[in-house]
């Protein structure tokens, strides 16, 4: 098949399809006529290397997915390179995961420190003469009242 073929039944485009080959991912095969030719196990590295991108590997990545199914194995992760591949990638995203939950802690912290200031200040609004209410997005800080 040619490249547009090729390029529609990935769902790609074929600029796309020719930065892969620029890069040692898709393999470089001409006919005759000089037109780039692809058959069905291209088409399936390509499934591969899209399917790893959606989960947020990148390009460099897939490649020992692609050099596993190229070598003959029936699925791309079937090959030592591209388990360690997977591994590497579970340990960036428990890392992610853990910051994530830091910073969500964190938010977590200051809305409920703003729902207490903000009680509080409904509580002495109902005073005569209580502090007029303020917004802060950093720990309460003493600041002179208005009278």
């Amino acid at each position: 098949m040619r490249i547009g073929e090729l390029a529609e039944r990935a769902g790609t485009t074929t600029r796309t399809l020719r930065y892969y080959e620029s890069r040692g991912l898709l393999p470089a095969r001409r006919a005759v006529n000089g037109y780039r030719t692809y058959d069905e196990s291209d088409l399936r590295l390509l499934r591969q290397i899209r399917t790893l991108q959606d989960f947020g590997f990148d390009l460099e990545e897939t490649r020992p997915f692609v050099e596993c199914l190229r070598a003959g194995h029936p699925a791309g992760d079937s090959c030592p390179a591209s388990l360690a591949v997977y591994r590497r990638k579970l340990g960036e995203l428990d890392g992610l995961i853990g910051e994530l939950q830091s910073v969500r802690a964190q938010v977590g912290a200051q809305l409920a420190q703003a729902e207490a200031a903000r009680a509080g200040l409904a509580a002495e609004a109902e005073v005569p003469g209580g502090p007029e209410p303020r917004c802060e997005l950093t720990p309460h800080k003493s600041t002179p009242h208005k009278n």
